[in-house]
This record gives C-alpha cells, structure tokens and sequence, in this order.
C-alpha cells in the first residue's frame, strides 16, 4: 500500500470518513439491512452444501453480532487484508470506514460460498443468477429496441443520448430515448444532474482525433450494455481510436462487471436484431481488432481510494486522454469516501489523478463534492433523499 498524500492526511480531519455506526444513515442501512439480505438471497440462489450454509450463517452472525475476524492464513490474499484492516479487526463492522467494510464484506462472502478456493465451487459467481436474469429482461429489449431510431438521429443528439444512458445505468432506456423524439424524458434527465460537464467531455474528444480513452466500468447487466453502446459510438464517430475498459477481476458489490459480464452483454447485443445487433457486431471485431481491450487488475477490489493506486495502474490512467469512471463506489474512491462539503471543488480533490478524468454517476451513497452552492440550496430545500435515492446524476470533468 502507497503512502497517503499530504492532501489525505491534512483535509481527513475537516472531511470526517464515513462509518456505519450512526442508526438510520445510508450506510448504517448497508450494513443492517442490505448485507444480511444479501446473505439470503445468495444462499437462495444456489444449491450449495452444509459447508457453504455454514459458513454463511456464520458470517451473518458475525456481522450483526460480532466483531471483524480476519481471513485464514491459508488465504491467499491474507496478508494484503491483514495490512488493510489492521485497524479494524477485533472491532465492531460498524466502527470500521463504511467503504472498507462495504468491500471486506464481498471478499469474506467469496470466501463462505467457496468461490476463493479449491473445492467444486471455486470460480462460481455467485450473483451470476441476478446479472443474467437481468439481461433477460423485457427492459432490455425495450432499451435495444430504442437503439433503431437513433440510429438516424444527428451524431451530437446522439452522444448526448448515449452519454445519459450511460450515466443512468438501470434508467437507460430514458438515455435511449432522448433522440427519439421524447422532449420530455431529454428535459427531465437534464434537469436531475446536479452537475453537468458533459461539454468539457466532449472537448477533450473531437471527432477525429487519435485518443485513447479508458472506460471503468461499474455494473454489469443492463448498465453494462449502455456503457458499450457508448463505447461503440465512441470508435465508430471518431471520439476515439483506441478504449480499454476496465472491469473487477472477481464478483464484487452484487452486479459489478467482470470480463465474462462483457462477454454475456456482447453476446447479448450480438443476438439482437437491428441497429443493437450492429452495434454488437462492431464491438466484438473492435476486441478482436485490439480498439477495445478489456482490463482487469486486482486494485478495483480494493478498499482503497485511487489516490493510492499503485504504479502499474496508474501508468495505464496516465496513457489514456480521458478516463471515464462510471457509478458511485468509483466516485466514492475517486474523491474519498468522506463527508466533503458539497461545493468542495471536484478538480481540487482529483488533482492527484494521472490525467483527464470524469465521473459518471448516479447519486446513490451520501459522497458528493463540485456542486454550487445554489443548486446545493435548492436540493436542500426539496426534502428529498436526492443524495441516495439513485433521483439524481452527474457527470464531473477535471481536465
């Protein structure tokens, strides 16, 4: 692990990080409610033995009643843990940083199903039933569906569509629809950004140009397929000659993306009729072709900010003319999963990126810098829950 910069060191204490321990907060509620449920709905999902039951109970107990207990030695990531929760082992899951508990929680539960190991379960997804039923869905048809009439639409209404559909992820076919002549769904997507640099986006990638522009990705299934939709645009327009996309090299937060994820979603397009089985076609000759290349690296599994990505990953930011990371855990780690003022400036607290970056993000976790302060005035006043209720979006742009 990289030493903290001095701007973590200085700005922590102004800039609390955020624990679980306070009842009725969002990340309280991850804990409490979602992680335990979570628990359920895996064991539900599969036919695992006593083994994968035990050890599921166990867990369960630990972290509504226990203390934090570290991996066995035997593990093979055991002494990468052991250094990142030095801190936190022994005390209670709620004490520990929300975004470090959040993580060790989908590692100790690979652990328990056996997919870290050398029994018959090992390398078995365990939210695989929940991405692919997803895929399956009639709300991803419809979203393809949507794809034949901005087909046709100008290249500049169509970018800003596939931009929002992006962002918006599991609301995609709102993005979709933006160009197919619904004025009203382009009207209340624009007005539920609370920040909009989508022009700055676009002025770091002409048409024309040679960039290469990394995408991190966050969800697979049916917010995965927008962000390739995107990715196809950006090759096929010109914004773009090259793009690695950047996926987690094990199952993580339920529905995060992984190299198989891409396969299933490409797959997914390929099969479709129309401009959505074009769009596919292109992307699997772009991998074939080396234009689009898939990335993994054991850092995005880590409970760490990027400011402490190390060198490897960093040299890969460094090369790219844009990197584009998309969803909320990548913007928690992006600016610190801490609890800045609202209008703390965006390019102050990305300053240590290695190059032109943007986030894309749905507003889901109670992390949010870069806004002004009268667009923070009138949020406030809504009574909204617009931090975490997945209401609100932004696309933030440090050059």
């Amino acid at each position: 692990m990289t030493e903290k910069t001095s701007r973590d060191s200085s700005d922590v204490a102004g800039a609390p990080v955020i624990l679980s321990n306070e009842p009725g907060s969002f990340a309280w509620g991850v804990l409490a409610k979602r992680h335990p449920a979570l628990i359920q709905q895996v064991r539900d999902a599969f036919p695992y033995g006593r083994r994968q039951h035990e050890a599921l109970d166990a867990l369960l107990d630990e972290i509504t009643n226990g203390v934090i207990e570290l991996l066995g030695p035997s593990e093979r990531d055991y002494e990468r843990w052991a250094d990142w929760g030095r801190e936190y082992f022994g005390r209670s899951w709620y004490d520990a940083p929300f975004l470090w508990a959040e993580s060790y929680f989908y590692r100790r539960l690979l652990s328990a199903v056996g997919y870290i190991g050398s029994g018959p379960w090992q390398g078995v997804d365990p939210f695989a039933p929940f991405k692919r039923a997803e895929l399956r869905g009639e709300a991803v048809e419809e979203e393809l569906r949507a794809l034949d009439a901005l087909a046709y639409a100008p290249s500049h209404e169509r970018a800003t569509a596939l931009l929002h559909a992006s962002l918006w992820g599991n609301r995609a076919d709102l993005g979709f629809s933006i160009s197919a002549g619904e004025s009203g769904t382009s009207d209340a997507a624009t007005s539920a950004l609370v920040a909009d640099d989508s022009a700055t986006l676009w002025q770091l990638l002409p048409a024309g140009t040679s960039a290469t522009v990394a995408v991190v990705a966050d969800n697979a299934g049916r917010e995965l397929i927008p962000d390739l939709v995107l990715i196809d645009h950006l090759l096929e327009h010109g914004h773009a000659e090259r793009v690695a996309l950047y996926v987690k090299p094990y199952p993580y937060y339920v529905s995060d993306a992984m190299t198989a994820d891409v396969v299933d979603c490409l797959r997914r397009l390929t099969q479709a009729p129309g401009e959505a089985g074009r769009i596919g076609g292109r992307l699997w000759k772009a991998m074939a072709a080396g234009t689009l290349e898939v990335r993994t690296h054991s850092f995005f599994c880590a409970p760490l900010p990027y400011e402490e990505m190390p060198e490897d990953l960093r040299v890969g930011f460094a090369s790219a003319t844009l990197t584009i990371l998309k969803g909320d855990l990548n913007y928690r780690r992006l600016v610190g999963d801490q609890l800045w003022h609202p209008t703390a400036p965006f390019a102050d607290l990305t300053a240590y990126f290695p190059g032109a970056v943007a986030a894309l993000r749905t507003l889901k976790s109670d992390v949010i810098v870069g806004l002004e302060q009268g667009a923070l005035d009138t949020l406030e006043r809504s009574g909204a829950a617009w931090r975490t209720s997945g209401t609100h979006a932004l696309i933030q742009v440090r050059r």
